[in-house]
């Protein structure tokens, strides 16, 4: 392959080391020991996420600390209304967003550290669904240097997994797609998608919000389990 540019990836691939964030925040709430089954949990996420893309809640200048924060609080409201009394959710938020903050910072670390070496050798555009906010936390993790452009959902109004808001990812490289090398840790929001705008793939494969396993990996160019395979 000859490869001149690449689109990365953010949320699940940059800043949690491959782990869907559902799960990520799951596993605070286990290591808390918050007293919510995973089914509730479940539908406590998927309910914040909707909630989070429906409404203009998160504001540009917001960090990524307050939005995860903001994020959790919806959770646990959710889970407070369907769970009956005693559970308070003021008594878990914090422990939980300490947890996941530190973890996140740490991630998104070693992430720039690979990055900051692709970078003197080509061209990277970040391609994202975010809440509008992406500047202000690639500032808050130092990474804002990094990328070239950024393209994402909520300003551009592509949404993954429509394969043109890789087509834009790679217009912002001014390279041709099959010279872009497109990194996410999303089966069939990143990997597929991009392979339909004509890029290379590689799947940063982790653990996903299910168990089930992808059926045909054949999208995927290469499949690793850690961003410094890159290098």
């Amino acid at each position: 392959m000859c490869i001149k540019g690449y689109i990365f990836d953010y949320g699940g691939t940059l800043d949690t080391g491959g782990c869907h964030w559902g799960r990520r925040i799951w596993h605070a709430y286990e290591h808390e020991n918050v007293p919510v089954d995973e089914v509730l949990f479940r539908e406590a996420y998927v309910y914040a996420e909707r909630e989070l893309g429906r409404n203009p809640i998160i504001q540009p200048d917001y960090t990524f600390r307050k939005t995860l924060s903001v994020k959790l609080r919806i959770e646990m409201e959710y889970i407070s209304e369907h769970i009956g009394g005693g559970f308070d959710a003021s008594q878990w938020h914090d422990a939980v967003l300490e947890r996941l903050y530190e973890q996140t910072v740490g991630e998104t670390s070693r992430s720039r550290e690979v990055l900051s070496v692709l970078k003197d050798r080509c061209p990277m555009v970040l391609v994202s669904n975010f809440y509008g906010n992406i500047a202000t936390v690639l500032g808050e993790f130092g990474l804002e240097r990094l990328f070239g452009g950024i393209v994402e959902s909520a300003v551009v109004g592509v949404r993954k997994p429509d394969h043109r808001i890789f087509t834009l990812g790679v217009e912002a490289l001014n390279l041709d797609a099959a010279n872009v090398m497109v990194v996410g840790d999303s089966y069939d929001k990143d990997i597929v998608p991009a392979r339909k705008a004509g890029c290379r793939t590689v799947w940063m494969r982790g653990e996903g919000w299910t168990d089930e396993p992808v059926a045909d990996e054949s999208a995927a160019d290469r499949i690793i389990t850690d961003l410094r395979e890159l290098l």
